[in-house]
């Protein structure tokens, strides 16, 4: 997903699941932060790196093949944007490095959702946010994996969107580009993706970006060939999946805002949006590749406050000029790395617990796993 639904859309959701502007703000920002959150900035501004939340494309460019490399762009993409929805998942005659890489495709409501929104209860607004991005990359992101892998990754030229026709649909067949002065031409169904490479271990082949963008913007219906199928048809559906991804948004701020109850997976809240459906879809299904302004103007109207831009830099200086490490704890950006750190560290025990090696080692004796084969 992108700007338009990490950060305003998040405020939509954060502001009709009862929390206050401010609040809104703080949550949304955080959502919007985890996609900036970069171990250069870390650099810049005097954090630890290993708080990062993404890589730069530059930072990916560096990085090496070996397997320490490779563990920390997994570490980072697994937790934070294809976060894996089922770490014990089976797949009959294939390898143990097959399987390991297959088990980390992200899907919506897995085990590992339920832990990642409950592992933001009782803390900071910024760990409500990191939750959300988390969650609604669950939605956009399904069917791929944040890991480097061919064999899991890939797609080929069967790729077509779907289009709505009277009562009917029509399909259009999609042309893919790697130029990356191109943009996205929807008209035209031309897209920019990732160039094709041989190699498994690619950064070409990291998540969806052999599908470009296709997975982040909510208008689209499409069909393709996922390589983990074995090329057998899929169909995305991305106006009823972002509008799953929006309901149960709210549903579980609801659930961070009560501080109280059970979080469970597959709820969704509908009610919350019943006086704002058709505006919602609206935004939804209009074939755009940015929706920033039509997601702000909704949530001005909802809140009757206005939605400042997100800026980068904004609580970099507070930070930066707070006295010791443990006035830094309690800035903004402590509160996030925080609370970003515990979520890297419970997602990557997991794959860890599961006996899957790819995000690494875990040796935080603090974590315990609660997720065991068949629960």
């Amino acid at each position: 997903m992108q700007k338009d639904f990490h950060y305003y859309a998040t405020y939509c959701a954060a502001y009709l699941a009862g929390f206050s502007h401010d609040e809104c703000m703080d949550i949304c920002y955080s959502a919007q932060f985890v996609d900036c959150c970069s171990a250069t900035y870390l650099s810049k501004i005097g954090a630890p790196r290993n708080a990062a939340t993404t890589q730069l494309q530059l930072e990916l460019m560096s990085a090496g093949s070996d397997i320490l490399s490779l563990q920390n762009i997994t570490r980072i993409w697994s937790s934070f944007h294809f976060l894996p929805g089922d770490l014990y998942a089976y797949r009959a005659g294939c390898t143990g490095i097959y399987l390991s890489k297959y088990r980390l495709i992200c899907r919506p409501n897995g085990m590992l959702l339920a832990a990642t929104v409950r592992n933001a209860m009782g803390r900071s607004l910024q760990a409500a946010g990191i939750a959300m991005h988390v969650l609604a990359d669950t939605w956009a992101h399904q069917n791929f994996a944040g890991t480097p892998s061919l064999v899991i990754n890939n797609t080929d030229d069967y790729f077509y969107e779907i289009m709505p026709l009277d009562d009917a649909y029509d399909e259009h067949r999609i042309t893919f580009r790697h130029s990356t002065t191109l943009k996205d031409d929807p008209d035209e169904h031309i897209y920019v993706n990732s160039p094709y490479q041989g190699s498994e271990h690619s950064i070409m082949n990291l998540g969806h970006g052999r599908a470009g963008h296709l997975p982040d913007y909510s208008f689209i219906r499409y069909k393709y060939l996922p390589a983990w199928g074995d090329y057998e048809e899929i169909v995305k559906d991305n106006p009823a999946d972002y509008l799953r991804a929006f309901t149960q948004m709210i549903y579980a701020l609801k659930y961070l805002r009560r501080g109280s109850g059970s979080f469970e997976v597959g709820r969704y809240d509908t009610d919350a949006m019943i006086p704002h459906r058709a505006q919602i879809e609206g935004i939804i299904r209009k074939r755009q590749t940015d929706s920033c302004d039509d997601w702000r103007s909704f949530g001005q109207s909802l809140s009757g406050c206005e939605i400042e831009d997100f800026d980068i830099d904004k609580y970099q200086a507070e930070y930066m000029q707070a006295e010791n490490a443990s006035r830094r704890d309690e800035t903004f950006l402590g509160k996030f790395l925080t609370a970003a750190l515990s979520q890297k560290s419970m997602v990557t025990h997991e794959i860890f617990t599961s006996g899957n090696l790819l995000a690494g080692f875990s040796i935080d004796g603090r974590l315990r796993s609660s997720l065991k084969k068949g629960k």
